[in-house]
């Protein structure tokens, strides 16, 4: 994949992501940087938690809306929303991870894709993300 100083389209998509999960105070946000990686599915895995079914449905309602806003795309495909324990929102080379904490601890996806340039987003009240 060829990379240049303007930013991806992948890399615009990241940064509303997590622009949504900030704004719904989502935990640990982690932005794993997939391009460089022979075979990834996509160009980023954004993962984060919530501590409560009804935040982890605000933080995924969220990211649509930022998401919206700016491109009028929704997800190529969204899973998870009825059991309420992790939710999925795929849009494409963005695929955006919200877990409760007890179940993103059990299938811990950072661990799968140690390889990945891994970008911790520190927790602060704007809406400046940490996304390269």
């Amino acid at each position: 994949m060829k990379h240049n100083t303007i930013q991806d389209n992948s890399d615009i998509l990241a940064e509303l992501v997590v622009k949504g999960m900030q704004e719904r105070k989502a935990a640990d946000i982690v932005v794993l940087n997939l391009k460089h990686l022979k075979n990834a599915v996509s160009d980023y895995f954004i993962i984060s938690s919530a501590s409560s079914d009804t935040q982890l449905d605000a933080i995924a309602t969220s990211i649509e809306e930022e998401v919206f806003k700016l491109t009028k795309e929704n997800p190529w495909q969204s899973e998870g929303r009825t059991n309420r324990e992790w939710v999925v929102l795929d849009y494409v080379d963005v695929v955006a991870h919200i877990f409760l904490k007890d179940k993103r601890n059990f299938y811990a996806l950072e661990e799968l894709w140690g390889d990945a340039e891994i970008t911790h987003v520190a927790p602060t009240e704007g809406t400046t993300s940490a996304v390269r």
